[in-house]
């Protein structure tokens, strides 16, 4: 006769290798907060996107802020409906193999890996920049002869590449310490966001609109479109708390921790754009780009105060590149766990229990992937070339996680309607805007050249990079089915995966605990 056990999830997958042990279970809510806050890096958000945000859609930096929450929110019901019947350190990757496809599933981890590793990289290069700036206001703008330029790619990428390895050995000593150091650098970071943009509030010059509110405001379809990419992006990254689903105490804290941050980087955000268009009139913000937050506290105080923005900064991005590691080597190691990667993917610290060796290779590959960046002559050229690119697949991702989630849970739309719209309508009509937006801005890329060019403002070389990380991840899947010939493209998704497990409609953070039948 058949019974139930609890799974822990530490287990290897069917025809993988067997891992060098399991990892420690750290991670209470506060540090899924932390963890989900420090990825989606408000403070590097503000301090760069909404400048490059209000290039493209004007004086409506709260509307497309406020716009896009919305089908980020259903994404992230999905998220968290799907992590509290399924914690699993490959998350997405996971859940979209077992419920919809296979081949879906590993292309979904592939384009969540690779788009990660492009932020790194670029974030490598921001993080020395602001430092750079830094050494600028110290009066320090010279070493041995050789002028400091914040603006210049290679000067910042090698010195970003200093914080980076140092970002990624703290990340394997574990999550509880990486979890301490970034909570003190978010308390930081937000009373700096909170006195400035507050001020600016007030202090500003410039006359209040509630248009700055309405979406039907923004100048045109292109716009909305770029804008909407453009503020996913600044929103990306919440889910990083449900790839440490296996390490966190309890399930249930990993999905209130993203929901969490996930309200807090939007009030941030429409504090941070109403600030910003009070203060600064829309050119000077526009203009600016790269270096928004810097520019703002100039504006509202004098040195050294005027140096916290900058300094806040600093911290966010070198905080984003080290919680951008963590789940990114979480996401590898259910890889190499399914077989699907090498074992080496698999590999954990005796002591530590952190997947070191996948932490510090995709450190590694962000480092190679920084040096290539060095084509792209400024920093400013770098982001814009990035960001879209990366929202173009996020969007992707984010849309094949909503949809296994609506699969997953489509009986709830008859035995609970209301838990139905949470877990399926709202994720669906969130994908289905992302796809939507996603898709126009690949069209709109493609048809604003008529030949390829290494450029950044290049429409096909804008469009090639997505195309690259989706083809790819096609040709590394394919690999591994039939070269590696990987059990996880075989198997079929066990019943009680796919049959309604659900937690009581009235208790929304109760954990099923039967998860995997045995013998």
């Amino acid at each position: 006769m058949a019974t139930t056990v609890k799974d822990s999830g530490d287990a290897p997958r069917v025809g993988a290798p067997t891992p060098a042990g399991p990892m420690r279970k750290s991670v209470g809510v506060v540090g899924g907060i932390v963890l989900a806050a420090s990825s989606t890096a408000a403070t590097s958000s503000i301090g760069i996107g909404l400048g490059l945000m209000a290039g493209v859609v004007g004086l409506h930096l709260p509307a497309i802020m406020l716009l896009a929450f919305l089908p980020v929110l259903g994404i992230a019901g999905a998220y968290g409906r799907l992590n509290r019947v399924d914690p699993d350190a490959g998350s997405s990757y996971t859940w979209v193999g077992r419920v919809l496809n296979p081949w879906l599933g590993f292309l979904t981890g592939w384009v969540n890996t690779v788009g990660t590793v492009v932020f790194m990289a670029y974030t490598t290069t921001v993080t020395g920049s602001a430092l750079i700036q830094l050494l600028g206001q110290a009066h320090l703008r010279s070493v041995a002869g050789l002028r400091l330029d914040a603006d210049s790619t290679l000067q910042a990428t090698l010195l970003g590449m200093v914080v980076l390895v140092a970002a990624a050995l703290v990340a394997v000593r574990g999550l509880e310490l990486a979890a301490r150091l970034q909570k003190y650098l978010l308390i930081f970071e937000y009373a700096v966001l909170l006195a400035f943009c507050g001020y600016g509030l007030f202090a500003g010059d410039q006359p209040f609109s509630l248009d700055w509110y309405n979406p039907f405001a923004i100048p045109s379809m292109d716009a909305l479109a770029q804008g909407m990419v453009l503020a996913v992006f600044c929103y990306w990254g919440f889910e990083s708390v449900f790839s440490i689903g296996e390490e966190v105490r309890e399930p249930g804290d990993a999905s209130r921790g993203g929901f969490i941050a996930l309200v807090v980087m939007l009030l941030l955000f429409l504090l941070a754009g109403t600030a910003f268009q009070r203060v600064l009139p829309i050119d000077e913000l526009a203009d600016n780009g790269a270096h928004g937050l810097t520019y703002l506290g100039e504006k509202l105080a004098r040195q050294p105060l005027a140096a916290l923005p900058l300094i806040a900064l600093t911290f966010s991005a070198v905080a984003s590149l080290q919680a951008s590691v963590i789940p990114t080597a979480r996401g590898m190691y259910a890889m190499g766990r399914d077989g699907t990667l090498g074992a080496v993917w698999t590999r954990i610290h005796p002591r530590y229990g952190t997947p070191a060796a996948g932490t510090l290779l995709i450190s590694g590959a962000a480092i190679v992937l920084a040096v290539l960046s060095l084509v792209i002559p400024t920093v400013n050229d770098l982001i814009s070339a990035t960001v879209n690119a990366i929202g173009i697949v996020v969007a992707l991702y984010y849309a094949l996680t909503a949809l296994a989630a609506a699969v997953r849970f489509r009986h709830l739309l008859r035995t609970a309607p209301l838990e139905g719209l949470r877990a399926v309508v709202a994720p669906l009509l969130g994908a289905a805007v992302l796809l939507a937006v996603g898709g126009y801005l690949c069209w709109m890329l493609y048809d604003s050249a008529d030949h390829f060019e290494l450029s950044a403002d290049n429409g096909w070389f804008g469009l090639s990079v997505p195309v690259l990380m989706i083809g790819s991840g096609l040709v590394a899947a394919a690999w591994s089915r039939f070269h590696r010939k990987s059990a996880y493209f075989d198997r079929q998704a066990p019943a009680d995966r796919t049959a309604p497990i659900d937690p009581s409609p009235t208790d929304p953070t109760a954990v099923p605990a039967a998860r995997t039948p045995t013998a």
